[in-house]
């Protein structure tokens, strides 16, 4: 693959198991619970509560599995780079452990679930390491080693490590895992899909408005489900009553999987130091090849994503005799300003509709100990550590005040800023094939893209959240919006929220 083709997509939806194809929404139904999102938060809060007994109906904008977590590196540790010395200074010792031991027992309830239902997913346990390689940063793996165990969690600070490059010194988390993440949900949602499950699965259908009356009803574009609860796993929550969008911010990461001489090294890697490199060996047929990841930007960057993808090869190929670069994808990831996760209540008012989000690039864990939560959640329980810990509503100023101040300083540049910058004067029709940008069109500004074919595509360059301006994404042709993460297609289509709406078309001869 050359540096400069499209992605066909992950490794994971390319090489997963066939999918069976579920219907749009038509009509208006009824269940207990609606769960909007057919990730890996919605497949399993789905499944937890249909063996619950609960009736479940659950949405998918597009495909099931297809969507983040189709896109995802596929790590199931509850290393997350080095953050329990970070939590412990931020929210002390309990919050810090609480943490540990939730995403811990994600981990476990995951390989319990392989084991038990017998789940042929290519799930392996594997030490894993955070590691720096400058002697300056040796005093943060040292403290983020001694957080770790004092913690109880599984670690040890090591100086040494299988990578074909020295470190200076690393801390290894023992008995964490790695797996093909579409193998191990389509299982789960095999077990969701049939008649005894109580669970009801619509695709294509995009939920695009929740009211909190006497039932919640959450609408979409063909029908409508009338449920008692509705849990919003849809990575980034779209409705703005909850404030997630000043609270979460976006951020995309790149992928490649490359065929080498020789074998990857054994374990889950992360870099400690920028640019984040993430590694880990991947089976395909049988062989095992290498996935670098990293090179994170604050989506809608202004900049060609194509030289993300160039500098992974570069690293891949300065420390590997790679003999091609097979799979390259990308994804995008949710961060909070005090960085632990939201998932709870959308608002204090409303205490049957729920969200999860802000995993910060770790969903594997993550997700699937807030399904965990949200399950118990929906049924009256959880008031616990981790569901205080995890409250969306809560306000930690120490913590998240300088993030707040600067996350939301850069969406309102962004948002005054690129309706002021100067813009490419050119006219629609000057696009080269494959080329998009701000253009003019009978004199007003447009996102315009020529497609290889040579046709013009021609939408509004506002986007239908809260309206600041898109940015073309050079490497997934998409329109991007630098302030909350909403992403659309060429022709304006939703691809990410938190829009619901699609871009405006604008006629044009092209």
């Amino acid at each position: 693959m050359s540096a400069g083709a499209v992605p066909e997509g992950s490794v994971w939806i390319e090489t997963g198991p066939p999918q069976p194809a579920f219907p749009q929404l038509e009509e208006d139904v009824r269940a207990d619970v609606a769960v909007v999102g057919g990730g890996i938060v919605g497949i399993t809060t789905a499944a937890l509560l249909a063996e619950r007994g609960v009736r479940v109906v659950l949405l998918e904008a597009d495909r099931v599995a297809h969507g983040v977590t189709g896109h995802t590196t596929a790590k199931v540790s509850s290393q997350h780079g080095m953050i329990y010395s970070q939590l412990r200074s931020r929210f002390g010792d309990d919050a810090a452990r609480t943490y540990g031991e939730a995403n811990e027992a994600a981990l476990e309830w995951i390989a319990e679930r392989v084991r038990r239902d017998g789940i042929d997913c290519d799930f392996r346990r594997r030490p894993s390491y955070a590691y720096v390689t400058e002697p300056s940063d040796r005093s943060q793996a040292e403290d983020e080693a001694q957080a770790a165990r004092d913690l109880g969690l599984p670690a040890s600070l090591v100086e040494s490590t299988p990578l074909p490059y020295p470190v200076e010194a690393a801390v290894r988390f023992d008995d964490q895992a790695e797996f093909h993440v579409r193998k191990y949900l389509m299982a789960l949602v095999e077990g969701l899909s049939a008649p005894e499950s109580g669970c009801r699965i619509y695709e294509h259908s995009r939920a695009v408005e929740v009211d909190d009356d006497d039932d919640r009803v959450v609408k979409t574009p063909g029908g409508r489900v009338l449920a008692d609860h509705v849990v919003l796993a849809t990575h980034y929550p779209f409705l703005d009553r909850s404030l997630a969008f000043a609270r979460v911010h976006p951020e995309r990461s790149y992928a490649i999987l490359c065929r080498i001489a020789g074998t990857p090294p054994e374990g889950l890697f992360i870099s400690a130091g920028s640019p984040t490199r993430s590694i880990r060996a991947v089976t395909v047929d049988g062989e095992e090849l290498l996935l670098v990841g990293g090179e994170g930007h604050p989506t809608g960057a202004r900049e060609d994503t194509r030289e993300r993808y160039e500098r992974l090869e570069a690293f891949a190929r300065e420390h590997w005799d790679v003999r091609s670069v097979d799979f390259r994808w990308s994804a995008q990831d949710n961060t909070t300003i005090d960085r632990l996760p939201y998932v709870g209540r959308l608002t204090p008012m409303e205490d049957r509709i729920f969200i999860a989000t802000g995993f910060a690039k770790w969903g594997m864990t993550g997700g699937t100990a807030a399904a965990l939560l949200l399950a118990d959640l929906v049924q009256g329980g959880a008031d616990s550590a981790w569901a205080r810990m995890c409250d969306p509503n809560r306000l930690n100023l120490r913590a998240s005040a300088g993030r707040l101040l600067h996350e939301n300083a850069r969406v309102a540049a962004r948002f005054v800023g690129d309706r002021i910058a100067e813009r490419d004067p050119r006219p629609i029709e000057q696009l080269a094939p494959g080329e998009g940008a701000i253009v003019s069109l009978r004199g007003e500004a447009v996102a315009g893209h020529r497609d290889d074919a040579g046709v013009l595509h021609a939408v509004s360059p506002t986007c239908t959240h809260l309206g600041c301006r898109v940015t073309w994404n050079t490497a997934e042709r998409t329109w991007d919006c630098p302030c909350h993460g909403s992403r659309f297609t060429p022709a304006g289509d939703v691809l990410q929220g938190p829009a619901v709406h699609r871009l405006e078309r604008k006629p044009n001869d092209g």
